[in-house]
């Protein structure tokens, strides 16, 4: 299989073989970027902001990500919009693409992957991938310890609890929580009067 062979399969989501030389000799270019990125001090935010728009296939104005960043890709396929915002330890699985909107915020360890591998072990054994791409709405916000396996999509304003397994498509709107993710709730009108539990919010 040549490499143009094998490059075609990983985009249109099919079987193929992630050892081809080809995609490994690009792999690591990439990581050569995301190891810059995660030695910079705190104050070579100009720096990181740099080495970002490098990274990502796109990114929008006032995104921050806390290193350690982690990507297979270093971004390379990762889509994401205004002021997103990734807390330490962010894993992005991006061999496949992961478009994020704007607003987003994710929370310590949490794991957006793209990449699985055939239940099938002799495919396995051979380390056969797929790749689905993850969709991520405007203003969701991510609890710390979440993973969002491939092909998922979550729509607009929704929260994903802490250490949640998200293994389908949330609606947008909602509160959804456990392994697997479910939807807990719709956000509604006493979600406007308290930001925690009993704790009203005393701020325009």
């Amino acid at each position: 299989m040549t490499h143009e062979e094998v490059r075609a399969r990983m985009e249109e989501g099919r079987i193929y073989p992630p050892d081809d030389e080809g995609i490994l000799h690009e792999q690591l270019g990439c990581l050569e970027l995301l190891y810059d990125y995660n030695a910079t001090r705190p104050h070579e935010q100009e720096k990181r902001q740099a080495l970002l728009q490098r990274m990502f296939a796109e990114i929008g104005e006032g995104c921050y990500f806390e290193p350690p960043l982690h990507a297979n890709w270093a971004g390379r396929h990762v889509h994401a919009g205004n002021f997103v915002y990734g807390n330490f330890n962010l894993t992005l699985v991006d061999d496949g693409e992961i478009y994020i909107g704007d607003n987003c915020m994710f929370g310590p360890n949490v794991t957006i992957a793209t990449a699985g591998h055939p239940v099938e072990p002799g495919l396995r054994s051979r380390g056969m991938q797929f790749n689905l791409p993850v969709r991520i709405g405007k203003n969701v916000w991510v609890g710390g310890g979440a993973v969002l396996l491939p092909g998922v999509t979550i729509g607009d304003n929704t929260v994903i609890g802490a250490g949640s397994v998200v293994t389908k498509d949330i609606p947008a709107n909602v509160v959804a929580v456990g392994n697997p993710c479910r939807v807990l709730r719709e956000i509604g009108e006493r979600d406007r009067l308290y930001y925690y539990k009993d704790r009203k919010i005393d701020i325009e």
